[in-house]
């Protein structure tokens, strides 16, 4: 029989790609994950690791448990919890994972009342930007998380959406820039300036967004790091796009806020498995996410 515990061990392998530091990562023995290997090889009846050189490869049937394996551990998860659930909501846990200025913005407000209406839910949360934070989601080390999309993402197709707000970008410039009293700015007229790009898919949406405005964007400085990028921008080294959650979540100081045109936004989505949508702790912690975003 193949058991929970051990298709944890092999896919934590499979990711650290050895016995030990797959070990390390589950604070255990490497005889007792190899043990576990043994067990799972055993009961699957056929080899699942192979041995290159220093590294462990799973073979074709390896893949395939791997593959099944988050799907699996996610329903068991969402069985669990939801048994948790049905005694009112005084046991359970939601991790969560959100972007930096989600978790700046919305996520205190949303935590705060989970707390305060169900005590005995825990709640935690760890950062990472989408699809980072889409694959942790997907390989059940999550049960919600936050993300963001500038255009429809089928690759969310498999997963519940609840849609959170619309985040309009606004342009960031020295206070001393000419248009840093301007109302609103085309951004073509920044062309000639240089940038500081944030997240990846951030950069890669502003490069899309300046080369239909017909330039591309000398980008000088990277960094997914907002008060960063405000401190670049405020010593005068170049211009920015950020979401008005960022600016929300920093000060910027020595910089001013200017709406650019045409208008960029970005949709800011909840996101959870389906199975996970019908366990009671993730509906009200979404349900929560959802009443923060509207203040």
């Amino acid at each position: 029989m193949i058991e929970a515990r051990h298709l944890r061990v092999l896919r934590t392998v499979a990711t650290t790609g050895s016995f030990s530091a797959a070990a390390r990562e589950l604070g255990c023995t490497q005889p007792a994950v190899s043990q576990q290997m043994k067990a799972l090889e055993a009961a699957a009846g056929t080899p699942l690791l192979i041995r290159a050189g220093r590294e462990m490869r799973l073979t074709e049937a390896g893949e395939a448990l791997v593959r099944h394996a988050a799907g699996i551990l996610a329903g068991l998860a969402a069985a669990e919890e939801e048994v948790a659930a049905l005694a009112g909501l005084r046991a359970g846990r939601v991790r969560l994972v959100s972007f930096p200025s989600g978790s700046s913005t919305l996520v205190p407000t949303a935590v705060a009342a989970m707390r305060a209406d169900h005590p005995g839910t825990r709640v935690s949360l760890v950062e990472a930007e989408p699809p980072r934070s889409v694959d942790m989601l997907r390989a059940g080390d999550c049960e919600i998380a936050l993300a963001f999309r500038y255009d429809a993402a089928p690759e969310w197709a498999d997963l519940v959406a609840r849609p959170l707000l619309t985040d309009r970008l606004v342009g960031l410039v020295p206070e001393e820039h000419p248009f840093a009293d301007a109302d609103e700015v085309g951004i073509g007229t920044l062309a000639e300036e240089p940038w500081i790009a944030g997240c990846p898919r951030c950069r890669r949406h502003l490069v899309e967004v300046c080369e239909a405005a017909g330039f591309t964007p000398r980008i000088d400085f990277a960094t997914d790091d907002y008060p960063a990028v405000v401190g670049l921008v405020g010593a005068g080294l170049g211009v920015a796009v950020l979401p008005e959650l960022a600016v929300e979540s920093v000060r910027p100081r020595g910089t001013r806020a200017v709406r650019v045109t045409p208008a960029v936004q970005r949709e800011v989505v909840a996101l959870t498995l389906p199975d996970l949508a019908q366990v009671p702790a993730v509906a009200a912690m979404l349900d929560r996410l959802e009443t923060a975003a509207r203040r």
